[in-house]
């Protein structure tokens, strides 16, 4: 018996991975993957904080590529999980050493674009060279399905390469080295969109489900913190007058409008299988980057509660975050599949979505003061929650398994 239960355990601590292929329609997403999201609200906290410290164009810019590198290791984490983990000691195990190495990884963030910069790479390297091998166990599971084997195969070979190009950047200065890692962001993020139609892991191996969808949404929500972090940090270092928590619980509002509208148009609503999966997974990038940056800016607009007009940069910052976020939503949109069964829904508010982007662009131009900014900015997003030919034709329509009511 003691043998027996020894042989269960060996069993369940070294299970192998689930071949491509292997769907689990019926998972949920589970509190171990939950807790590794929170790591790196520990990595994307760091980068938050250096860019409400130096709000500029360089700032932005520094802020934007390494937003892009902790978005594609989580990319690498989570997917892997969705598509070969399982409820055992080895799915355990190995997001617990992802855990360790981002914890690290934290440490090295905020200094990664100037002090930091080479022992950041260096872990950051270490991340994608245990990603590789992660990604190798699976080919021994995909023996008889060639087509993975091809695809899986030069994945890997993608990321040796690019965990060698990471580490060798950390030796280069602080400039070069920043060109490096948008090179590398870019390449990713671009192949990807170009090859959509073609036969690669995200494309061939990824299938929508009810867990991917809600494993997308938690992420996004648990960023949304930033920006509750961001109103927290901007009311402890300021003065708090009437002025100050007035700026305050307004940018508080423009956060609640990035979660009611995502939830409403994105949260439980399956993506199209094929291109517009890998469309539906890219366009978390700038919806996460812009509630990010949102965050940092409003720690910056409550500094300046009492300024006749909020600061140029600060402006343009949040007003872009707003902007930025309603268009990525418009693109997120069309790969649903309610798209196509309530185009009569989508495409009208498809429109709104872009005049609001429009207009938050000319609210930042304008800078008005940082209470009017905040209280206009929130009332853009109300006009995308609401207008009102998505509510008579969502008010008619049947809910569904992946639907809920639009209004």
């Amino acid at each position: 018996m003691p043998g027996e239960r020894r042989s269960r355990f060996k069993q369940w601590l070294s299970r192998p991975p689930r071949p491509h292929g292997s769907v689990i329609h019926d998972r949920r997403v589970s509190f171990l993957e939950v807790f590794y999201d929170l790591v790196y609200v520990g990595v994307i906290g760091q980068a938050s904080h250096q860019l409400a410290q130096d709000i500029s164009a360089r700032g932005v810019v520094e802020f934007a590529i390494m937003f892009g590198l902790i978005w594609f290791a989580w990319i690498n984490g989570s997917l892997y999980v969705e598509l070969h983990g399982g409820e055992d000691g080895r799915t355990r195990n190995i997001v617990v050493a992802q855990m360790c190495i981002l914890a690290l990884l934290a440490v090295f963030t905020s200094g990664a674009a100037d002090r930091d910069g080479t022992p950041f790479s260096v872990v950051y390297s270490a991340f994608l060279l245990f990603m590789t091998w992660l990604w190798y166990t699976v080919r021994g599971q995909d023996r008889d399905r060639p087509e993975f084997l091809v695809v899986t195969g030069r994945y890997v070979i993608a990321m040796v390469v690019s965990a060698a190009v990471i580490l060798a950047s950390g030796f280069l200065a602080p400039v070069p080295r920043l060109f490096v890692w948008a090179a590398f962001a870019a390449t990713w993020f671009g192949g990807l969109l170009i090859a959509r139609r073609a036969q690669t892991v995200l494309s061939l191996g990824t299938t929508a489900t009810d867990s991917l969808v809600e494993r997308f949404g938690t992420f996004t929500i648990i960023v949304m913190g930033e920006v509750v972090l961001g109103v927290v940090a901007g009311l402890v270092s300021a003065k708090r007058d009437g002025v100050t928590i007035v700026v305050g619980l307004l940018s508080l509002w423009i956060g609640f409008g990035f979660w009611w509208i995502y939830f409403d148009l994105v949260g439980r609503r399956l993506p199209r299988n094929g291109p517009a999966l890998t469309n539906w997974v890219l366009s978390h990038f700038p919806i996460t980057l812009s509630i990010v940056a949102a965050g940092a800016a409003i720690v910056s607009l409550i500094g300046h509660a009492h300024d006749a007009s909020a600061p140029e940069a600060t402006a343009w910052l949040l007003a872009g975050a707003v902007a930025l976020g309603l268009l990525a939503l418009i693109v997120i949109g069309q790969s649903l599949l309610d798209a196509e069964r309530l185009s009569s829904v989508y495409r009208p508010l498809s429109i709104v979505l872009g005049i609001g982007a429009v207009a938050a662009l000319v609210v930042g131009w304008a800078r008005p003061a940082p209470w009017l900014l905040a209280a206009v900015l929130s009332v853009l997003w109300a006009f995308g929650w609401r207008p009102r030919t998505y509510v008579k034709v969502a008010v008619r329509l049947p809910r569904s398994a992946h639907l809920t009511r639009l209004y």
